[in-house]
């Protein structure tokens, strides 16, 4: 009769960051994660200036750093060249040829060139100044940055000149009304707070976990599968309930309901967990969840190196809400990172 070996305990390291916190030198960097909905999917009565009551209470928290959930020029540009790997690049990545044939410069040149420009600002740049530097940021293909530097124009001074020409200015004028979170909610507050940009921080070349899988039918067929369950249409229908009212403090009521933890554990309730759980066997479920981890630890990561880049500062990191839990639980590893509490903030 033979026996079968026990299971041994599962390992656990000793060393865990999270316990390391107490020798920090100087104030340790806050981090505010605004889980938000994406403005686009919002109904076409949302009016933008139904945000103010959300702007103003984040601008009271006076972050020096924001971050958005938008693709950087640099991790643009790799996917592009890389595209027979990435073949939805040109999905997440404007176009941003018609900038650099104004400016001169290609993606490289023009993020060098603005990164310059940046290390030796003036305390009171000129219009020139900032339109030029606008016209960089869309160059590099930084759009939201660009608009950051647009809005912080006088509106008389919003004008072609300086490495900008008509297109170029319609451009602009076109992204201070886009229905977009990162330019009505992250530009608008970078410019309102005097800041000179924000950070893209979205990641997408974790999509080659799953290249594969995009031209499989049994794939999509599982994670529909997957979704069509009665507690996600509940999430649905109660989304749809607090979207059916958008005024100042229906948008109010909707951002309070992102950013609960119970919002957060039901997002992977009815997505991540019954992927994860799904068992066929080619793995679909667990190969999707696998990929959602990876790119919420490269988005963790890009947060991160910019709030290492000045430490002690405080930083709001705007994303979709269905990262907000991740990014928490992620960025509360790093030895100079203190979450901050978006419930306390919003109410």
């Amino acid at each position: 009769m033979t026996i079968a070996a026990a299971a041994p305990p599962p390992y656990t390291p000793a060393f865990d960051p999270r316990t390391l916190k107490d020798n920090v030198a100087g104030a340790p960097g806050e981090l505010l994660v605004l889980g938000t909905p994406h403005l686009s999917g919002l109904p076409e009565d949302f009016k933008p200036e139904s945000l103010e009551p959300l702007l103003a209470r984040l601008a009271a928290w006076k972050p020096a750093i924001i971050t958005i959930e938008g693709l950087s020029g640099t991790d643009c540009e790799h996917l592009v060249r890389y595209q027979i790997l990435y073949p939805g690049a040109s999905d997440y990545c404007r176009d941003p040829g018609p900038a650099q044939k104004v400016v001169g410069l290609d993606m490289v040149a023009a993020t060098v060139e603005a990164d310059r420009l940046l290390g030796a600002w003036p305390v009171n740049p000129a219009p020139a100044d900032r339109r030029r530097l606008a016209a960089l940021f869309l160059a590099g293909g930084e759009p939201a940055s660009a608009l950051v530097q647009w809005l912080r124009l006088p509106a008389s001074e919003r004008r072609a000149g300086d490495s900008l020409d008509a297109t170029l200015v319609a451009e602009l004028d076109e992204l201070m009304t886009r229905r977009n979170e990162n330019f009505l909610i992250g530009a608008a507050l970078a410019a309102r707070l005097g800041l000179e940009r924000v950070h893209a921080v979205d990641d997408h070349s974790a999509d080659g976990v799953t290249a594969s899988l995009d031209k499989d039918p049994g794939y999509g067929a599982a994670m529909q599968r997957i979704w069509n369950t009665p507690r996600l249409q509940e999430r649905i229908a109660a989304e749809k309930k607090l979207e059916a009212s958008l005024d100042s403090e229906g948008v109010m009521a909707l951002y309070r309901f992102y950013n609960r933890p119970a919002t957060m554990q039901l997002a992977f309730d009815t997505d991540f967990g019954p992927a994860l759980a799904d068992a066929t066997p080619q793995d679909y479920g667990r190969r999707y969840t696998g990929w959602w981890e990876v790119r919420n630890l490269r988005m963790a990561a890009n947060v991160r190196a910019a709030m290492a880049v000045r430490p002690g500062a405080r930083t709001l990191a705007i994303v979709g809400a269905s990262h907000k839990g991740y990014f928490e639980a992620y960025l509360a590893m790093m030895h100079d990172v203190r979450l901050a509490d978006a419930e306390a903030i919003l109410k």
